[in-house]
């Protein structure tokens, strides 16, 4: 975005409430260096975000409210009781138990498919001179990626990701689309890190490393691992066209 010879920025909050597409808005933060542009054009994502989890709260108690009316009627004419209705309403699908027999990767978080092979290949070499150089950089770039993102802090590559939200943040910065983001819950990490991972692999090719029950057992995530699957995700964009570099954390 342009900004006046005065030094003012051009954009207006009115401009920017009228946007109703996270993708634009995401797009000009990117293309902005303006600092006031920069905090307008957050202030106007953080409150997108804020009206579509009310619209999708709205939505989801007229749905509550049909589903409930529905059972009524149902119970009404077949005898069935209200309770098996909203027993329905509330079922789960099954989640799998890991396998008792042991694995000698069961303390890693790694995906225990295969997960090993990609993770030695994506892992950067040990005694590269630039590797802490490399690991800011990238860490710089997730945070600036999740500035807008209610409820996303990243200082590391460990506790920082412990309940899922930041990954889903991640993620959704280049497939807003994909689902939304204003209603994930920071206490169900697993359905988080689900969720984040399955994306990736699915809109942008990125091979699932790290494994959701393994994650959710520890007190907070191997940075190690997370820093080898935010590496591949980033190569992933980058392949993609996604994300324009000469230079690949």
């Amino acid at each position: 975005m342009e900004s006046k010879t005065d030094g003012k920025s051009s954009l207006t909050s009115e401009e920017l409430a009228a946007i109703e597409d996270e993708d634009v808005l995401n797009k000009m933060l990117d293309n902005t260096s303006d600092f006031e542009e920069r905090r307008m054009i957050r202030s106007a994502l953080r409150d997108l975000l804020k009206k579509k989890r009310e619209k999708r709260e709205q939505e989801r108690g007229l749905r509550q409210q049909n589903l409930r009316q529905q059972g009524l009627s149902k119970a009404g004419t077949t005898g069935g009781t209200v309770s098996i209705g909203r027993a329905s309403m509330n079922q789960q699908p099954p989640i799998n138990k890991p396998s008792s027999q042991p694995s000698p990767s069961a303390a890693t978080p790694f995906n225990r498919t295969g997960g090993s092979k990609a993770s030695s290949a994506a892992a950067p070499p040990a005694a590269a001179p630039n590797a802490k150089n490399v690991k800011q950089m990238l860490l710089d770039w997730c945070r600036a990626k999740t500035e807008p993102y209610e409820g996303v802090d990243i200082q590391n590559f460990s506790s920082s990701w412990k309940d899922g939200i930041a990954f889903c943040a991640l993620v959704h910065r280049f497939f807003p689309d994909a689902f939304e983001y204003s209603i994930l819950n920071p206490n169900k990490p697993k359905e988080n890190f689900q969720l984040a991972f399955n994306t990736a692999e699915r809109l942008a090719g990125c091979p699932p490393l790290l494994d959701a029950d393994d994650l959710v057992r520890m007190n907070e995530p191997d940075w190690k691992c997370v820093y080898t699957y935010i590496q591949e995700f980033y190569r992933c964009l980058v392949e993609k066209g996604l994300v324009k570099t000469k230079k690949r954390p």
